[in-house]
């Protein structure tokens, strides 16, 4: 009979329903196994809940539900629960819902505001989805809230630095009570051996990969770039571009750029041009987006939100432009996957401070992120992929979430 369990899920299950603790945390790789299994060990804490309010009398616990955002609680949990157990929550007006006769109040942990939504009452658990993107503040104050008889929290994570306050005070900790369990990419048996190569195969090398893949709170060290190459730079664009667009990093005493991407239908992405000038003011930057345009056609421009005003101004002369998406890292992995893919080319005679950058572009051993250096090309090659990459697709959902 086939397991519907890995054999790491299995080994935590062990220990979470055979032994007592307070707090269990998975932590490693992605598309490990980590949340689907924590979904799993969730529904399971709250018929343990109900079974003990029912011994102490009480109509309706309360327990915890907690990731960086209600969208992220969403397609993290909720969703997956309907796809599991046909479970289809009715919210009331303050985004609580019932299971099982428990009473389930949703917190927000990724900023501080998060905190008064985990204030005032007691709760028998918690579950915290994508902790060490949790405020601190935050999350603390959701353990102390577990004061119900028997509480226990769960948590999921992948890695971060390793200095990060979640790995040093609720990982290996030398508490019985306070548990956790590290998993790899290759403790997800249920993918094949093929799709796993795939994976690694398709991963950056360094802290990507030692995180992704291995599951390791690690930083990153020397290039960001590592695997960009020579063999990268080409004289000329191909005939099949189908997609243009721009990238915008403000500069006036460091080097402001805009850069111009094209992408061909078949996925590889060119570094069409560069433009990187110092002590220009926002009108010189108007006219070259606008010469851009002449030549490109209405592209989008996707430009650094730190000058709101010479976004604005962009937008007035009708240039179509956009906040960018500025996440470091998940920005920084998504050029990088690219050149890990060989699919990143860069049009040699029409860069120049690229070629610098991205050979002294490195990491800071401390913060886990990289030096703000050598960065003023490769900031807006970044906004300009990973916000024209990462736009939200329509979303499909049932009538019911909306009260109909």
């Amino acid at each position: 009979m086939t397991s519907k369990f890995t054999p790491k899920q299995e080994q935590v299950l062990r220990r979470v329903l055979n032994d007592d603790f307070f707090i269990c945390g998975l932590h490693g790789a992605k598309r490990s196994g980590k949340t689907v299994l924590n979904n799993m060990v969730f529904m399971n804490e709250i018929a343990r809940v109900r079974e003990t309010a029912d011994r102490l009398g009480i109509d309706e616990p309360m327990y915890i539900l907690a990731g960086t955002s209600s969208t992220s609680i969403q397609n993290n949990i909720i969703q997956e629960l309907y796809n599991m157990f046909d479970i289809e929550p009715k919210y009331d007006k303050h985004g609580a819902f019932t299971l099982c006769g428990v009473k389930v109040i949703q917190v927000y942990t990724g900023s501080i505001s998060g905190l008064k939504r985990a204030r005032g009452f007691t709760a028998f658990g918690a579950y915290v989805n994508e902790a060490s993107l949790a405020n601190e503040q935050v999350f603390k104050e959701i353990i102390s809230r577990c004061s119900g008889e028997g509480a226990r929290i769960v948590w999921d994570s992948n890695p971060d630095i390793p200095t990060h306050w979640l790995r040093r005070d609720y990982i290996n900790s030398g508490d019985d009570m306070i548990i956790d369990f590290h998993f790899k990419l290759d403790d997800n048996t249920f993918m094949s051996d093929r799709y796993r190569e795939n994976i690694k195969n398709a991963t950056p090398a360094g802290v990507f990969y030692d995180r992704d893949i291995l599951g390791l709170w690690v930083t990153g060290e020397g290039v960001v770039y590592r695997d960009f190459s020579e063999n990268m730079f080409v004289d000329n664009a191909p005939e099949g571009i189908t997609k243009i667009y721009a990238g915008v990093d403000w500069g006036y005493e460091h080097f402001g750029s805009i850069v111009v991407i094209g992408e061909t239908s078949d996925g590889p992405v060119y570094l069409l041009e560069e433009h990187a000038y110092q002590y220009k003011e926002v009108d010189f930057w108007v006219d070259l987006a606008k010469n851009i345009k002449e030549r490109y056609g209405n592209i989008t421009f996707w430009a650094d939100s730190a000058r709101p005003e010479h976004v604005a101004r962009f937008q007035r002369e009708q240039l179509r432009t956009f906040n960018a998406n500025k996440a470091v890292l998940s920005g920084i992995e998504e050029v990088a996957k690219l050149m890990k893919a060989g699919r990143f080319f860069v049009i040699s005679d029409k860069v120049s401070k690229f070629k610098d950058e991205v050979y002294q572009y490195i990491w800071n051993e401390k913060t886990g992120e990289p030096v703000k250096e050598n960065d003023d090309v490769l900031d807006a090659v970044r906004y300009a992929i990973y916000s024209q990459h990462s736009q939200p697709k329509a979303t499909v959902r049932r009538r019911s979430q909306f009260g109909l």
